[in-house]
Order: C-alpha cells, then structure tokens, then sequence
C-alpha cells in the first residue's frame, strides 16, 4: 500500500520566477526507507514541508499530495499532527520546553492525552532510547547527539505511522550520528515504521534505504536502489558532481572504473579491495608535501576557561601553535568545548589563565576594531548570525562600509568571492530563504570580504552537499597559498582529511594527538574515515577514497594476472 503518492507536485515562493519543485512524481510505501539527496537548493527540505501540513510552505502549489489515500490537506489536523512525525535539522529548533520528561511529554499533552496514559507512554519511550537516565535534565544541558535523541524520541511517543527527518546529523559528530542512524535502522526494522530522510551524509544511511532519491534543480532527476543508483548516474553523466556524494566504498568502485550495483558499506568496500586486489604489493609511502611553516600567527599557552566560577572547566590547560599558510583542523565530540575553544582565539571569550597570542602579541592589548579588520574573521556554527539585511548583497554592502571600501573595490571583490563559491545566483536573494548549505557558503563569501590573515570556521561543511565542499575545500587551499591561517573546527572527518595540514583531536579541555591527517587518521581505530577503515588491511596511509584509487591504480589486478596466466 502507498503511504504516500505525490503527483505532478509543483510549487513556487512569492517572488520566485521559477518552480522551486517541478513535475515531483514518486511514491512510498508503508515500512520503506527512503532517503533523499542532491545538491544545496535542489528543494529537499520544501519537498519533506509538502509532506507535513503544519509545516508547509505558503506559495503557488498545484498537483497532488495523498496520505493513504486521501489528499493531504483535507486530512483533520489531528491526524497528521499525531501520524507524520517530521524532525528538522537543528536540535535546537525543535526543542520548547526546559526539561528532558515535559519534552517528551508536550505533543501528547497537546493532544488532550489523560495523563496517566502519558505517563505510561512517556515512561515507555525514556527506556526504549536510553532517556531514562538523564530523564529530570535541564534540555539546555544536554549535548546535541542527546538533544537530536530527544527530538525523535518526542516525535516517537506520539506513535506516527511515518517519520520524515531533514539532515538530522548534519550538526552531529561522527560517533553520536552513527548512534542517531542505527537508532533510525532499530525503528524502521523493529515497528515496521516508514522513515522518508533527506541526507548529504550518505556513508551511514545509504545501506538502509529501500528507496534512494535524487533531486535536481526542484525535480526528481533519478530514483532507484541504493546499489544501483550509482550506475544510474554513471549512465547519465560519466562525470556528475553528486556521484562524489555516494559512500566512500562507491566512490571508490567507480573511480576504479567498475560497472554495476556497488558495494556501499564499509564492510562491503573492505571485501571488494581483498577480492580485486594484490595485498602482497604495497604502493610507496607517499607524504603530503608542505611548505616550511610560516611565522606563528595563533598560539594557545596553558589556557584555561570556564563559563562560570563554580562550573567545571572546558578547557583545561590547551596548547597550540598555528602558522600562516597552514590549514588545522580540531575534532571533537558535541559538547566537548571545540567552539568555545575557537572563540577564545577570536576574542570573543577571555581565559581566566594562560595566554593567547595573536602574530606574538596579547590578544587583549588589540582594540575590536584592529583585532577583526584585516586580521582576524569567524564564520559561526550558526551562519544566520551573519546577515541583517534583506539581500545577501545588502549584507555584502554593510560589511564594505565597516571595513572602508569605495563602491568599485567592493563590486570587484564581491565579484571574486561569488566567482570562487559560486553564489552569483544567491546574491539578490534573502539570506533567510536559502537553504542551509547556501546560507553557509553567503556567510563564508561576508567573512571573506573582511580579507582577514587569519580565518576561524567553526563547522564551515554543515548543510553543504559534496560539490560544494569540493569547492570549499579549493577556496581554503587558494586561501592557504595565499598565507591565511586557517583553524576548522568540524565533525566532518572526510573534509578534514582533505584539506588539513594538521588534525587534533579535542577532549577533556585540551588539544590530543595534534598531527598531519594520514599519522593521525591511520593510528585511529574508531574516529577515522570510512576509508582508513575500508583499506587500512591494504593500504594503511589511504584515508581519502582518493587515496585508495591511487593506491590501486598502482599495483596490479588479481583479475588482470588471472587473466594473463
């Protein structure tokens, strides 16, 4: 039976001239997993809202939505407010209430349960995920894995019969998204419960998925099995920028030129590398070549820092050294202290012992005006902080103004950035519109303007699909060669293997392990990429599926000697 049947679904925004989604054609069954992909902007996250009538967007909208059947709009709000669970990207958005059991209590309060039957159920859902030990909880307390948990699990007790979820791990570290997937996996397996996920973050949820969707431009470009929906992209497009968005091990298969369904985990890929190639011929050692560093921009001397005297301390005796022209990268679970450890090289906090040196000197004797102009720029967790104004040109024009520039300087500058993130297309745009991966890439192209010497991006890939790290990851090298410091902090593993010098790992209020990417990715078990994982067996510096094409590029074929003998 469909759950759901979308037919020649289009919609449009006031203002827009074209369709955000055009011609949407597809449909779910109940118990299906489906996941959603494709590009920043190509309508996902409008496309999930048409699912949701509590949260669908006001414009033009013509074709149809059935919910078992029925048109969706003529449903009683109490039905879709208790059968489609929907839970957003940001954990913060979702939350409303200050403690963990009145989160999980409110949609059925909402909905006029007695309250002994919340009581039971909500008690029920607390042991189910684990909730039942940090039940009494202030929310605000709680680490993002924790308060995405609890954001399911408030959607959950109401019993839905499908459950659609917008990058729900984008804002999550490796190890707490992969505990957020597998508890996704338990539900859909378990109660038989339609899950519909749109992800940039395939490497977990790809393997799950009944259905695999892609969207393009507003319209439904390929749909098919997760296996084969590779080969479909192949097919139409050799060379298309979201195949780089499939799992490390079918990056892998086709970068190696194979046809077909692909092996998707990283088990899968680990048994494709053994049975295609030679483990008894090892590819030379290869070093990243890096220029000698430059002088000292950042240094971090025993810091230490805590939110309030009676608080324990997030950081805790922190060291670190940065050097123009080079790239670190600090990892970390949520909550751990990698932001405010950010902010206190920006400024913006003050440590209470130890020093902070920017290019040799304190950073409290530079005024605001002489520390930000030219010196140092931040791009924040959250990119919203950055705009004002109703146009992502409007806000470009504010920052000129502050940093000086005359009307030409400012075109040609504005000129460059929207050449180098391509975002021409996003500048008469409201930023508030955008979706989240634009939001980040306007908010990068406004930090840029200040043409600071020393950049802080504080989770720079969230939102972002494969193509626009790509390009991310090209203006950060330009940038590097240019002589800008630049220190990421980030949950993205694959992007920080790319385009890192140096990779720490933050715990326990300090900087553990601070080395370049293959020492430091290879000598990890568990916080490592899908592909030091998938090839270590072969080839124990690859941690780029990069690398391990290379590496195999270099030796020889089982298949080829078999064929030769």
């Amino acid at each position: 039976m469909d759950l759901f049947k979308i037919d020649n679904l289009n919609f449009t925004y006031p203002g827009n001239d074209g369709h955000t989604l055009n011609a949407i054609d597809f449909s779910v069954k109940q118990g299906d997993f489906v996941v959603l992909f494709g590009a920043s902007g190509s309508g996902k996250t409008t496309l999930l809202k048409m699912l949701k009538p509590e949260l669908t967007p006001h414009g033009e909208k013509s074709g149809t939505v059935l919910y078992k059947g029925e048109a969706l709009e003529t449903l009683d709000r109490r039905i879709t407010a208790r059968e489609i669970g929907y839970v957003m990207q940001n954990p913060e958005t979702q939350i409303v209430t200050a403690k963990v059991w009145h989160e999980l209590a409110f949609g059925l309060e909402n909905l006029g349960e007695n309250p002994s039957v919340i009581r039971r159920k909500v008690g029920e859902i607390a042991n189910y995920f684990g909730i039942h030990t940090w039940f009494r909880q202030k929310t605000a307390e709680l680490s993002g894995g924790q308060k995405q948990l609890l954001n399911l699990a408030s959607v959950l007790v109401m019993e839905p019969d499908v459950l659609i979820l917008d990058e729900p791990t984008s804002q999550l570290d490796p190890i707490a998204a992969t505990n957020f997937i597998h508890t996704l996996e338990k539900v859909n397996r378990d109660f038989g419960l339609t899950v519909i996920m749109a992800e940039h973050r395939l490497e977990d949820v790809m393997a799950l998925a009944d259905q695999v969707i892609l969207l393009e431009q507003g319209t439904v470009l390929l749909t098919g099995s997760p296996e084969g929906i590779g080969e479909q992209l192949k097919q139409l497009d050799e060379h298309h920028p979201m195949i780089h968005a499939l799992p490390t091990a079918a990056k892998v298969f086709y970068g190696l030129n194979f046809r077909g369904d692909s092996p998707l985990t990283v088990r899968e890929g680990k048994q494709f590398l053994t049975e295609n190639y030679n483990p008894s011929v090892q590819p030379e050692k290869k070093e990243k070549t890096k220029a000698e560093p430059g002088n000292v921009v950042i240094e971090l001397k025993d810091v230490w820092f805590r939110y309030e005297r009676d608080l324990p301390d997030v950081v805790r005796g922190a060291n670190l050294t940065v050097h123009e022209g080079e790239v670190v990268g600090v990892l970390g679970g949520n909550g751990s202290g990698k932001t405010t450890l950010l902010n206190l090289m920006a400024g913006q906090l003050r440590a209470y012992r130890g020093q902070v040196l920017i290019n040799g000197k304190k950073i409290q004797k530079y005024s605001g005006k002489e520390l930000y102009r030219g010196n140092i720029a931040v791009l924040p967790q959250d990119p919203q902080a950055l705009f004002l104004k109703d146009t992502v040109r409007e806000d470009y024009n504010e920052i000129a103004k502050a940093v000086g520039f005359s009307k030409e300087q400012l075109e040609k500058r504005m000129d460059v950035i929207a050449d180098q993130l391509d975002i021409h297309h996003l500048l008469e745009q409201n930023p508030f519109d955008l979706s989240g991966g634009e939001q980040q890439k306007a908010a990068l192209g406004k930090v840029l303007l200040l043409e600071p010497k020393i950049l802080l991006l504080d989770e720079p890939t969230k939102g972002m699909d494969a193509f626009s790290k790509e390009t991310l990851a090209n203006v950060i090298s330009r940038l590097r060669r240019q002589g800008l410091a630049i220190v990421i902090v980030t949950h993205d593993i694959e992007f920080a293997a790319v385009v890192s010098d140096r990779i720490g790992l933050y715990f326990d209020g300090e900087l553990l392990a601070m080395e370049p990417p293959i020492e430091f990715f290879s000598k990890n078990h568990y916080y490592t990429t899908a592909a030091s994982r998938m090839a270590r067996h072969l080839f124990p510096q690859a941690i780029t599926w990069q690398d391990i094409v290379r590496a195999c590029e270099v030796k020889e074929s089982i298949a080829y000697e078999k064929a030769l003998d």
